[in-house]
């Protein structure tokens, strides 16, 4: 058989990870205060970025072409007021914009919800956090899990993997080493010095016994400090920035707006810096009294600049856009409260908007909306589905909150049972099993029927 060489053309696209990319992503990511800080930092080191001494204020919206953002204008008016105007007696009481730290266990459900767990899956999710230690810590081993789960080890030890790769990474880990593995093994450092050093060598690196790890290690002191400062950088106490604190007070990210019967979106951008592009070190890059080398240096500057304009628009917008899908989903909320909350996932957004899932994700993390019934962290308004007995569904956190509200009207001197409860939901057309019952009032917080009719 005959070999012969040919020439094939072969078109592709890909999506390479710039810097700029980087600033974008990173960007969605930001709180409120968190983008005002990054705003500051960008102002002293680039030169060709400046800022009126201005903030943004005093606007209505008018229209919906209020809120239609011009990527070219953008550049040119960055900073025009897209915020309500509020009389002192109008803005959010300091009561409705309380708020608590958002707690391990909300947050890890959270995260159960969003990923694709089956029932089983979350079944066994559910307890792994519910047994956690104040350090993050899951002292129960695989075998306990399942006797107390009634399932297999296969999927316990599955689900407990996936939980483990949840934020804060090495959540549930057995003990401290099992919980800088895992860390180290999501950075691709299985086989590596850093990996020995966690495995028998944490009571050394605790003292700095360097010169022994090395020793026995067969590697130079250099190395071994190399490795440390790696280790000393990862979280050896995953629950530790998930402690109960006071409340703290926040200030929304964007705000839903009542006008005449119509539910509008608006930017709060009240306070953060108003960016331009400097005229005076734009006109030295044109000059021919400017060197090459500071020309450079400044071109290097414009386009950044530029950059962090175009980024800040696109996080502005990105956030507007899915907030207003929030509101399409979720009108019969805002009109008539938790009661009528709905089923929705992040995909059904993403599909929605046009973006990705993880997109969404993003933007909905540590971002707060402020509403005629309250403010909320927009990831609030993502829950599952419950199928109701018409054939329509109800959201699961409106299901909790009206176990809550049962639970709150009944006789203090006979506590109503998880089957009771479910009785009475099954009467409002809810059809749950007591097992259901439980896992919502135990992620309420609320103790059983026997225990609460001992406070009483």
């Amino acid at each position: 058989m005959a070999l012969e060489l040919k020439q094939h053309l072969k078109l592709s696209q890909q999506l390479i990870m710039t810097p700029q990319l980087q600033q974008a992503i990173k960007l969605l990511q930001l709180s409120r205060l968190e983008l005002k800080e990054y705003i500051t930092e960008e102002l002293q080191s680039n030169p060709l970025l400046d800022a009126d001494s201005t903030t943004f204020r005093d606007s209505e919206p008018k229209t919906d072409e209020t809120f239609k953002w011009k990527w070219d204008a953008y550049l040119e008016t960055y900073g025009q007021d897209n915020v309500p105007y509020y009389e002192d007696d109008e803005r959010p009481s300091i009561e409705s914009t309380a708020t608590r730290a958002e707690g391990l266990v909300e947050h890890l459900l959270w995260q159960i919800r969003m990923n694709d767990f089956n029932d089983q899956e979350r079944e066994i999710g559910i307890f792994i956090i519910s047994n956690l230690d104040h350090n993050g810590y899951l002292s129960m081993d695989i075998d306990s899990i399942c006797e107390a789960t009634s399932h297999h080890g296969t999927l316990v030890e599955s689900t407990l993997c996936k939980i483990q790769r949840f934020d804060p990474i090495g959540i549930a880990a057995k003990d401290l080493k099992d919980c800088l593995h895992i860390q180290a093994k999501v950075l691709d450092l299985e086989d590596t010095l850093i990996w020995k050093i966690i495995d028998s060598h944490l009571e050394d690196l605790q003292t700095k016994n360097y010169d022994k790890i090395a020793r026995e290690l067969d590697v130079t002191v250099d190395e071994v400090s190399q490795a440390a400062s790696i280790i000393v950088n990862m979280e050896p106490r995953p629950a530790r920035d998930y402690t109960d604190e006071p409340p703290r007070y926040i200030v929304p990210d964007i705000y839903v707006v009542n006008m005449e019967g119509q539910f509008v979106v608006v930017l709060n951008e009240e306070d953060l810096p108003i960016l331009k592009i400097n005229k005076e070190y734009q006109n030295m890059m044109s000059s021919d009294g400017t060197g090459k080398i500071a020309r450079d240096y400044l071109s290097d500057c414009h386009k950044s600049a530029q950059w962090l304009l175009k980024s800040i628009q696109q996080r502005q917008n990105t956030l507007c856009k899915v907030t207003e899908s929030i509101v399409r989903f979720q009108n019969e909320f805002f009109e008539h409260g938790i009661t009528r909350l709905k089923p929705l996932v992040l995909r059904d957004v993403a599909d929605d908007v046009g973006m990705h899932e993880s997109t969404i994700s993003r933007v909905t993390s540590n971002k707060y909306v402020h509403t005629p019934l309250g403010t909320f962290e927009l990831k609030y308004f993502f829950n599952s589905g419950i199928s109701k007995s018409d054939g329509s569904f109800v959201a699961s956190q409106s299901v909790k909150n009206e176990i809550e509200n049962i639970i709150k009207a009944e006789d203090p001197k006979h506590p109503l049972s998880d089957q009771a409860i479910a009785q009475k939901l099954k009467i409002k057309g809810v059809t749950i099993a007591r097992r259901t019952v439980a896992k919502y009032r135990e992620i309420l917080g609320i103790v059983p029927s026997n225990r609460r009719k001992k406070h009483y």
